[in-house]
């Protein structure tokens, strides 16, 4: 990214009173982020939520020696910069209104994994969670997920250490800026989660780690993942708001139920109570639900197995579903060259004749 392009993103983000959604109707309104310092400011005065008050810390020369130095340290520290429009950009947090338009990023993050899942809850974990964390973590690393957290006290670093001690990929995202870390007592891990996957944040180096980043923080760590894991709260909580979020977002959501003497599985039960979350009992529960599939193992001919009339088109789906496993419409319409509008009966008269059943999300696998 060139430098005039990120000193015009940094301000933008930096501006008093333009928070991310009005930020990104700013750039969508004027077609790109530069353009927006080179509007006359009566243009821009014409969108929807700018005003003088605004206008006036936009264009704030302290803010653009600000940004300047903020690149300064980017550059000095090889700090990566990710835009939201950018291929590079977190895939689910694109979907996310209030995502951030700048995240910066240390480590070994590699987001070609589309696998996942979020991992929260209270800070003064019990042997019960600690247990189910380890547990929960050892099981799902089949499926080879990006395991995120916000890198806090009990659940959090449990989640990451964990995920560290089975070869995941795992995130933490901060509620600062990278000049720091909190808590302190953590730094000893910052080594091991960047070898391992890495860091993110959308806070300038020097941001501290004040009440309300934590809660911008949360709308980061529900927005990346596919799913958010609560294990263990009380009635009250800033993973119950991450659950929120998470939900606003139209991802799964899964608690641990725990006893309802227990204080740290009061907010958990509630939310299997509302109907707010999944009842999360195994790994399983999470994988079904999101559709991940291992590779199958050898089986049989197709032949051998099969004692039912099937014409050539089903018996090419019933070999190609064999052969795969699991798949979605879309993919056994192009694999098998066979139009969606075609496919769809055969399915149909397949499931009818016991020999593949259909599965959510469109998924169709063979009995």
């Amino acid at each position: 990214m060139k430098d005039e392009k990120l000193l015009a993103i940094l301000q933008l983000q930096k501006a008093t009173g333009v928070g991310d959604i009005l930020a990104k109707r700013l750039i969508a309104a004027v077609g790109d982020v530069q353009q927006i310092f080179k509007e006359k400011k009566a243009s821009l005065q014409k969108i929807n939520g700018i005003g003088s008050h605004v206008l006036k810390h936009l264009f704030d020369k302290k803010l653009q020696l600000a940004a300047e130095k903020e690149i300064a340290y980017i550059k000095k520290n090889n700090v990566k910069c990710t835009y939201f429009l950018e291929d590079a950009y977190p895939q689910n947090l694109i979907h996310c209104i209030d995502g951030p338009i700048l995240l910066f990023q240390d480590g070994n993050i590699d987001m070609s994994n589309q696998r996942i899942i979020s991992i929260v809850g209270t800070r003064n974990m019990t042997s019960y969670g600690r247990d189910f964390c380890n547990q929960f973590i050892e099981e799902i690393a089949q499926y080879n997920p990006i395991i995120v957290s916000g890198f806090a006290y009990g659940v959090d670093i449990c989640a990451h250490k964990v995920a560290v001690k089975n070869n995941l990929q795992t995130i933490a995202v901060l509620a600062h800026g990278f000049d720091q870390i909190y808590p302190k007592i953590h730094k000893k891990y910052i080594h091991q989660v960047n070898e391992n996957g890495g860091f993110f944040t959308e806070f300038w180096h020097d941001e501290n780690p004040l009440r309300e980043n934590f809660l911008k923080r949360n709308r980061i760590v529900a927005g990346i993942s596919k799913a958010t894991i609560i294990i263990e709260s009380a009635q009250k909580g800033g993973s119950l708001v991450t659950s929120d979020i998470a939900n606003s977002y139209n991802r799964d959501v899964f608690s641990l139920p725990g006893r309802i003497t227990d204080l740290y599985s009061k907010g958990c039960n509630n939310l299997i109570k509302n109907n707010q979350a999944h009842l999360l009992t195994a790994a399983k529960d999470v994988a079904q639900m999101l559709n991940w599939d291992i590779e199958p193992t050898s089986k049989e001919p197709v032949q051998q197995t099969l004692f039912v009339n099937l014409t050539k088109d089903e018996q090419k789906i019933h070999d190609y579903l064999y052969q795969k496993g699991k798949q979605v419409l879309d993919v056994i319409a192009l694999d098998c060259a066979i139009p969606t509008y075609t496919l769809a009966p055969l399915l149909l008269q397949m499931e009818l004749k016991g020999v593949i059943k259909p599965l959510p999300g469109k998924l169709f696998e063979v009995k």
